[in-house]
């Protein structure tokens, strides 16, 4: 049985390596064939959530992969809608998770596209990714839990489902209502119904095979347990060998696409999206899975992540792309002094809900 899954998660993490050079190649933004936290930066822009103009557009993938895992549970009957485990802190965590992936320019998904195009700042990301979800396992192992969720009634299951197909029924046939790109990453995107079909197939794979990045760490830290990482290479090995061949791989720091080459807040980001996913049970692309088979908990920290994608760019903390001035001139991007204090303040709350909601601690609450 081991061995199937993890062919499962293995196969899985090919097709998406797969479908991001497709996607890259038939308009997306360079290094972001997928990228679940700019995809969402684009959706609430596009909903009017922040004024950004140039990263506005209703993002197919995101649709396709809650709809494709909405459809895959619904047809393995593993749909359930659950939720009641601790909401408020789920949204205030997938806020901060948010604000670190765009402090970085992008989610774990795209840290490892990133590489696989030859952006060396990801192997920057990926360490401190790492870091945060070893920080987040040392309190898993001293019985760290957000409690566990209840049963609940079936409407509250599919309340990112139906949201999700109604904004893609709108964007269909009135899509003058939303704000779109004119210029930008918001303004490149692949063909509409491209990257439906695509992410909704990765949708459907991603709940069967539990495809998570923080997850992957996580079992192989304490368990030893490597199939769910096992998908993050696949994925990696195939965008590597697809960006080799169109000759779309540039290794080094500096001028990558829509990234920037300040270390230190490379890898503080990525250390707060690790940790914060750790809290949560899962990476941003687990939550979308997640919330398309019933978990009212991960919807609650998708609303969470679409908040903090407005607050990032409506109060200035997201990070900026390196860039070259007038006269050519090598310009290094990174975090305004807002977008570091949000960076640290989300360390900070990490840290507090990981003590606080230890058994000693919990125990001491309820007594009281």
């Amino acid at each position: 049985m081991k061995k199937k899954i993890s062919w499962w998660v293995i196969v899985t993490g090919a097709i998406v390596g797969l479908s991001a050079v497709l996607l890259t190649h038939f308009g997306n933004p360079a290094n972001m064939g997928f990228c679940i936290a700019c995809f969402l930066r684009d959706i609430a822009g596009s909903l009017g959530l922040h004024s950004a103009g140039k990263v506005q557009y209703i993002r197919p993938e995101i649709i396709g992969l809650v709809l494709g895992a909405f459809v895959m549970s619904v047809c393995t009957k593993e749909f359930r809608a659950k939720s009641g485990s601790a909401p408020a802190l789920r949204f205030v965590l997938g806020a901060f998770v948010m604000i670190g992936a765009l402090a970085f320019l992008g989610c774990p998904l795209r840290m490892v596209l990133r590489l696989a195009g030859g952006d060396a700042n990801a192997l920057v990301g990926l360490v401190g990714f790492g870091a945060g979800i070893f920080a987040g396992t040392l309190f898993l192992k001293r019985g760290f839990s957000l409690k566990r969720s209840y049963d609940s009634v079936p409407l509250e299951g599919v309340v990112l489902p139906v949201s999700m197909t109604v904004i893609l029924l709108l964007f269909l046939t009135v899509p003058v209502i939303f704000k779109l790109s004119e210029a930008g990453p918001g303004s490149k995107h692949a063909p509409v119904w491209l990257a439906l079909a695509l992410s909704m197939v990765i949708g459907a794979l991603a709940q069967r095979s539990r495809l998570c990045m923080a997850g992957g760490i996580r079992d192989a830290v304490m368990f030893g347990d490597f199939k769910l990482l096992s998908g993050f290479v696949a994925i990696f090995l195939v965008a590597l060998i697809g960006n080799l061949v169109t000759k779309q791989f540039h290794w080094g720091f500096q001028l990558q696409p829509i990234a920037h080459s300040s270390h230190v807040w490379n890898f503080l980001g990525m250390t707060l999206v690790g940790w914060g996913s750790v809290l949560l049970g899962g990476c941003p692309l687990r939550q979308l899975i997640l919330a398309g088979s019933g978990n009212g908990d991960s919807t609650v920290t998708v609303f969470g992540m679409l908040a903090g994608a407005a607050a990032a760019h409506n109060f200035g903390l997201a990070g900026t792309a390196d860039s070259t001035n007038a006269a050519g001139e090598f310009v290094r991007g990174g975090l305004p002094n807002t977008g570091k204090i949000a960076v640290v303040s989300g360390i900070v709350v990490c840290l507090a809900v990981s003590v606080l909601n230890l058994p000693k601690f919990v125990k001491k609450q309820e007594a009281k």
